[in-house]
């Protein structure tokens, strides 16, 4: 365990983000009965998490990371997790084609509540009230009764969470993620899209390749690994309160794991090394991920690698870099170099969103083209630097929105009034996400085929 560590030590450092609870004995019984609610999830899975990032360290695997910005109560559906699941499937199959590597799985969801705010405040009109910080915490209709904090949504997060986690599973190990299904997993409204030819192409070729297979003996039926996949949950760990409740020894190994996912990170506003995130976070056993801003230093980051995973294990920590297109060229090298330099084992994963939000029309967007930018210039960078761009960290759904201007559809800032769904920040649409999954293989084929010259040069 950890150097004088207790799933409580994060209570004695200074904390950033922190809800103003009216009702401190309702906020203290909520986490007494949580911490008697069984775990979402397992130390075991937690662990083939691990394994699976401890490849991508070396080399040998890529990581996609996505999902909502934040999940809602009023959102959540089957429909709503089956469409987002299809999406994430059809990208990982194109991402797993153009790596020619395995790709790890892990959604933003079944967990991912919480948000961090710029300010504690909103003002509309000559009303002010605090600010939205996720279902988990207040509302975020803008009426004074809305916005109290409220102990009870921990509650409800973690039974929306449960139900969530359980047809995940189901879909994963179900059948539903069998490889001959992969023309099933179009969504209706990608059918007319840009991509949709595309994706029908890879299909045919991966129904060709199963066809092929099933004649020589080899099927869904007698290789699990066909007709299964393994899917991981992750979620920003900023409700601190929460985490402890659900943070729990793994009876086997007498480690402490946060069961409220598999992979939990920590967010670019709150990873100061002597607070109460970095605190919590450093003793538990599950993968880690910590957000890298413009603001972060070589020394700062070495410093928080040396608190997060003392014992430089491959696969504990992924660097989720999120500086912005025009922010990353002048970051993401001196970060890589001093990570290279001590011999750090970490995951590199761009996250394209958070750093490339402006305001349109009166919507936060996201223009398509500057994520795209960001994502080259990073693949660019690790290969200039002989390190492996590792991931991708986006914010998206299967839902048919219009939050992200650009893509091959051309959606412009008239359009963002169509159906702008998100309670916080804008998302990928699907065929905006399968569209960045294709652009994204491509680099992923151009840097084998570098390789592959450079061996037989």
């Amino acid at each position: 365990m950890a150097e004088n560590w207790t799933p409580s030590s994060w209570r004695l450092k200074p904390i950033q983000q922190v809800p103003d609870y009216p009702d401190l004995a309702a906020l203290a019984a909520t986490e007494e009965r949580l911490s008697k609610f069984p775990p979402l999830v397992f130390a075991g899975e937690a662990r083939r998490l691990k394994a699976s990032l401890a490849s991508v360290a070396e080399g040998n695997g890529f990581l996609l990371q996505g999902g909502d910005c934040a999940e809602s109560f009023v959102e959540h559906g089957a429909d709503t997790i089956r469409d987002f699941f299809r999406a994430f499937l059809q990208m990982a199959v194109v991402l797993t084609f153009g790596a020619q590597q395995p790709v790890v799985k892990v959604g933003r969801i079944a967990g991912q509540f919480a948000k961090p705010r710029s300010s504690g405040i909103e003002k509309q009109g000559d009303v002010t009230l605090p600010s939205y910080r996720g279902d988990i915490i207040n509302g975020i209709e803008f009426t004074e009764e809305a916005r109290v904090p409220s102990p009870e949504r921990q509650i409800m997060a973690y039974r929306q969470s449960a139900a969530t986690l359980n047809l995940l599973r189901a879909f994963a190990m179900g059948g539903y993620a069998n490889l001959e299904n992969v023309h099933q997993w179009m969504l209706g409204f990608v059918k007319d899209s840009p991509q949709a030819e595309r994706y029908r192409k890879l299909a045919d070729r991966i129904s060709e390749t199963m066809d092929f297979m099933k004649a020589i003996g080899i099927s869904a039926e007698n290789h699990p690994g066909l007709r299964e996949t393994d899917f991981f949950t992750s979620h920003e760990a900023l409700l601190l309160g929460y985490e402890q409740a659900l943070t729990r020894v793994d009876s086997t190994s007498g480690d402490w794991y946060a069961t409220s996912g598999h992979m939990i990170w920590i967010g670019d506003r709150t990873r100061q090394p002597d607070h109460a995130h970095i605190e919590y976070c450093r003793g538990i056993k599950n993968p880690l991920g910590l957000k890298c801003g413009p603001s972060l230093t070589s020394d700062g980051l070495l410093e928080l690698i040396d608190l997060l995973n003392s014992a430089n294990e491959a696969g504990r920590l992924t660097l989720i870099c999120r500086f912005g297109h025009d922010k990353v060229a002048d970051n993401l090298p001196k970060l890589i170099r001093a990570v290279e330099r001590e011999g750090k084992k970490v995951v590199w994963s761009c996250d394209p969103m958070h750093g490339n939000t402006i305001t349109l029309n009166n919507y936060k967007t996201r223009p398509f083209e500057r994520i795209l930018s960001e994502v080259e210039s990073f693949f660019q960078i690790h290969r200039a630097e002989g390190t492996h761009p590792g991931g991708i960290h986006v914010e998206m759904t299967g839902n048919d929105v219009t939050e992200c201007t650009g893509g091959a559809r051309a959606l412009s800032g008239d359009d963002l009034a169509d159906r702008y769904h998100t309670h916080c920040d804008p998302r990928l649409n699907a065929d905006q996400a399968l569209e960045l999954a294709f652009l994204l293989a491509e680099r992923m084929k151009g840097g084998r085929d570098e390789k592959r010259m450079v061996v037989n040069g």
